[in-house]
């Protein structure tokens, strides 16, 4: 089984306008309200892809319960842990420019938390979990490191899908793979990248730190994959970018859904990119015709060959 975590999920209130005039009554052209999360959205890209996932994290109040209801909608099996206070909303602005208001999070207490690890308790060595996303200002900062642990000492893999300092912190426990995009390795390593060359060879010292696999996304110039052996390249596919938000939570979730039944880290590869690039040509989170529509344009090169 494959658990993703969503600690601070959200309704994202997304509103558009030709123009914005602040100070003043402005009239919306469109509105939507969506579940918004990125482990959400690699549930989704796991749906996509037939591949049983469980949906886990925090949910309270008339919006966590709007929340559970469009995730059932979708399809998706969920076991958010109730909690006493609302479930924040974010408000995207789609105008001159794009803004976004982003509330920072309910309160969760100790035992809101403690019955949150109860759904942990039963992982074997068969299973994966992926955390993505920020961490409620309510929680200890150490809150997804202790996940790792829990993980660990069951014999399963984990995925974190965080940068910085956090990421630092998580290396040495081996995640099953890590995904920066080559400007976040450049920040990570505080260096710049002349040449592909360079970006390879900060992948392999991430490597050496402990992660099992590197994925680097590095936009309209393609990923690599970095593993044990091998360097591999793809370019990156034509079409039309509509939508960013989600493409690197569609790369997690095709990588992980796949590797989950195969094992080929190749392969693997081949469909995190598809499913990123086609959330990016989508307005939302890839369909799996859209994956299909993607996938024959994936050519992969082994660097090291």
């Amino acid at each position: 089984m494959i658990y993703t975590i969503t600690v601070n999920p959200s309704i994202d209130y997304v509103v558009q306008l030709p123009h914005m005039t602040l100070g003043s009554v402005n009239r919306l052209a469109h509105t939507a309200k969506l579940p918004g999360g990125k482990g959400i959205n690699v549930s989704q890209i796991l749906n996509e892809l037939a591949q049983p996932n469980i949906a886990l994290g925090f949910l309270g109040g008339f919006t966590g319960t709007f929340i559970s209801t469009a995730l059932t909608a979708k399809g998706l099996t969920s076991r958010f842990t109730t909690i006493a206070d609302d479930t924040r909303i974010n408000v995207k602005i789609h105008a001159d420019a794009e803004t976004e208001l982003n509330g920072a999070g309910p309160q969760i207490t100790a035992t809101e938390i403690d019955q949150f690890y109860q759904e942990l308790a039963q992982l074997t060595p068969a299973d994966v979990v992926v955390m993505s996303g920020s961490l409620a200002p309510s929680l200890p900062d150490s809150f997804y490191y202790d996940i790792i642990q829990k993980v660990k000492a069951a014999g399963a893999n984990f995925v974190i899908d965080t940068t910085g300092e956090a990421l630092k912190k998580t290396l040495p426990s081996q995640p099953l793979v890590v995904k920066p995009n080559n400007h976040e390795l450049a920040a990570y390593y505080d260096t710049t990248f002349n040449s592909q060359a360079d970006i390879i060879a900060a992948g392999q010292r991430m490597l050496a730190a402990g992660a099992q696999h590197v994925l680097i996304s590095m936009a309209g110039d393609g990923g690599l994959l970095i593993t044990p052996d091998h360097v591999y390249f793809s370019p990156a596919p034509k079409g039309h970018v509509i939508n960013s938000v989600g493409a690197g939570d569609s790369m997690i979730g095709g990588f992980v859904g796949t590797f989950a039944k195969t094992h080929d880290a190749v392969e693997s590869f081949r469909y995190g990119l598809a499913c990123g690039s086609a959330t990016a040509f989508s307005e939302d989170i890839a369909t799996r015709a859209k994956i299909d529509e993607i996938l024959p344009l994936i050519k992969i090169e082994n660097l090291t060959n």
